[in-house]
């Protein structure tokens, strides 16, 4: 078993019976839906929700029926995957291009769990590309402010064709190698007119679970 299954079964001992539930996005979470999808055929009752468009089908596809965000008041537990997670639980997330739902599901969670492999886990944040979700209109004005500020950004594409999240939006990647403050840079990037959302992850996840090897490591937010 790689260390994202084990990280991702690890987080099911957090699940309970009645729970409103956010599925998140990427490939450590799809070890999680998996085995959920076993748990709730033999009996275990959660209400789920997802941050993408992936997940969704991939949650359907398993029999696992996923009611949509607005019919939800509030969600118990979130289980989302991370691109990076620092020694303060403040994270990168973005990669799979959901940011934006993942961020809007984690700010109406009572509870977060990130689940990752160890080489996830780092002192500092920045070497993963930092994800910022931008309108369509005006982008190129932003990919340019984002040179200007020695950022260097990268639009995304994805076979050939520039990258649309799930809302219409597009991704560009701010290639940084290093970030010594992540909430200062947070709101330094949202202030900018066209910025929907940044991929950095702060002060949000409660609980880290890293599979490290053969086993998993378990830490919470002091």
């Amino acid at each position: 078993m790689n260390e994202k299954q084990l990280a991702a079964e690890k987080s099911i001992e957090f699940i309970k019976s009645g729970m409103i539930l956010g599925l998140g996005t990427g490939s450590t979470v799809y070890f999680l839906v998996k085995k959920l999808a076993e748990l709730i055929n033999d009996g275990l009752s959660v209400k789920c929700v997802s941050t993408s468009r992936q997940t969704t089908e991939l949650a359907n596809s398993l029999g696992i029926n996923i009611f949509e965000f607005n019919q939800v008041n509030y969600i118990d537990l979130t289980i989302d995957g991370a691109d990076e997670v620092d020694e303060n639980l403040n994270g990168i997330k973005g990669g799979g291009g959901a940011l934006l739902f993942e961020k809007i599901a984690a700010s109406n969670s009572k509870q977060i769990i990130w689940i990752v492999d160890s080489k996830k886990f780092v002192k500092t944040l920045g070497k993963f590309p930092l994800p910022v979700e931008v309108v369509q209109y005006g982008y190129k004005s932003l990919l340019n402010k984002f040179i200007d500020l020695a950022y260097k950004p990268v639009l995304r594409k994805k076979d050939n064709d520039i990258y649309l999240t799930d809302s219409g939006n597009y991704i560009i990647d701010l290639h940084l190698n290093e970030i010594q403050n992540p909430f200062e840079l947070e709101m330094k990037i949202k202030m900018l007119p066209g910025v929907v959302e940044v991929g950095l992850f702060n002060n949000i996840a409660s609980v880290v679970i890293i599979g490290r090897g053969e086993s998993t490591q378990i830490i919470k937010r002091k």
